[in-house]
């Protein structure tokens, strides 16, 4: 007997002899699968009597998928990234999971390989392999992200902009449980698609585009992606600007820190990870420093419109940071000194606003201009000079 197992003698036999003096072989392995149970064996580098236990149940649950389904993408779907489609379909698979099955090449669109970028169309047929479904949606429709309404600065039937705060994310993940597109979907129960046209990083309030239809989802991306937008920001930066310094075109690289949290540098074009990025500024106007701060009114921010061309990941405040003008209050990229006396005075957030947006109606075809002021805690910064 080894462990609990009652194997016949010939077997029992064999496993008690050193890899050395016994050979097994083929026969005698697939011999010895039969009579124990198990569909695979791995030889042990030693064996000896009990050191193989008694096989362990095939992984499943009753929230695993038992075999493989096919999706058929609706008219509402067609035109969306694979990786996007899936990622909104298989609610509960982790996205790294996601990405797996389509590198293998798992995942088929109508039985041919298909990539993460490509877009799918009305009627394709997707194969997806079985998968196992994680319990977190059922943990999140037991526990539900808190319901929120955000101000609006417009909405039809396609889509609408609000004016997001500070400090709040904008979809739940890496350990934020909720967001602005998941609160949202909670207070407006009734409505039948909610999704988050772009992204803003969670310390930068202002202008949030969330389609309502999927039609109005795609072509707004699309004029993201084509670079057809125009995206202008607010942002108090440290020290007195150079009028004409108008264009900050330095590529941009991606890395992360030992700790795994991601951040963006300068780099040059040579580099194979250069991302192209342009940033163009203009002057608004000159701000004396709180009097309370060390050296007081003597030291000068400037508050600038940035409006990109490019939309890369901390594009703005890594250019403006690069270029010797640190937003204020940016707790990765700025003057970590000046940013801990203003905590100390109350200024808690970092100072960049999304503030002005252009676009076409995705259904119209109009041309549409959107502008949401600073909130009240940035905009007690320019009172001195407004006043004058």
């Amino acid at each position: 007997m080894v462990g609990n197992l009652h194997l016949p003698g010939p077997i029992s036999c064999l496993l008690e002899h050193p890899p050395e003096t016994t050979a097994l072989k083929s026969r005698q392995i697939n011999h010895l699968r039969r009579a124990v149970g198990v569909r695979h064996y791995s030889r042990p580098a030693h064996p000896r009597v009990g050191s193989i236990s008694s096989p362990m149940p095939p992984v499943s649950s009753p929230a695993s998928a038992v075999s493989v389904s096919h999706i058929t993408v609706d008219e509402e779907s067609a035109g969306q990234r694979l990786d996007n489609f899936l990622i909104r379909q298989l609610k509960g698979v982790p996205k790294t999971h996601i990405y797996r099955i389509i590198r293998s090449g798992e995942v088929r669109r109508n039985k041919g390989r298909v990539g993460a970028q490509d877009r799918v169309q009305a009627g394709d047929v997707l194969r997806i392999p079985p998968i196992r479904i994680s319990e977190r949606p059922e943990a999140q429709r037991a526990n539900p992200a808190p319901a929120r309404d955000f101000p609006v600065v417009f909405e039809d039937d396609a889509f609408l902009a609000i004016d997001k705060p500070a400090g709040v994310a904008v979809h739940g993940g890496s350990g934020i449980s909720f967001g602005v597109i998941e609160q949202l979907r909670q207070a407006r129960p009734q409505a039948r698609l909610l999704e988050l046209v772009h992204r803003l990083d969670r310390e930068t309030s202002g202008l949030l585009l969330i389609a309502k239809k999927r039609s109005a989802l795609k072509a707004l991306q699309d004029q993201f992606r084509a670079r057809e937008t125009g995206k202008t920001y607010l942002a108090l930066v440290r020290g007195e600007w150079p009028a004409k310094h108008k264009v900050l075109d330095q590529p941009l690289h991606k890395y992360l820190l030992p700790d795994g949290e991601r951040r963006v540098k300068v780099t040059q074009p040579s580099n194979p990870g250069a991302m192209h990025a342009v940033s163009l500024v203009r002057v608004v106007k000159t701000v004396p420093a709180p009097h309370e701060l060390a050296g007081g009114p003597a030291q000068i921010f400037t508050l600038l419109e940035v409006t990109i061309k490019t939309g890369r990941t901390h594009q703005i405040r890594v250019h403006l940071s690069h270029a010797g003008y640190p937003i204020v209050g940016d707790d990765k990229y700025g003057d970590f000194d000046l940013n801990r006396q203003l905590d100390r005075l109350g200024y808690h957030r970092m100072f960049l606003h999304a503030w002005r947006l252009k676009l076409v109606h995705p259904v119209s075809g109009e041309p549409v201009e959107l502008q949401v002021e600073l909130p009240a805690e940035l905009r007690s910064w320019t009172k001195p000079v407004d006043s004058d």
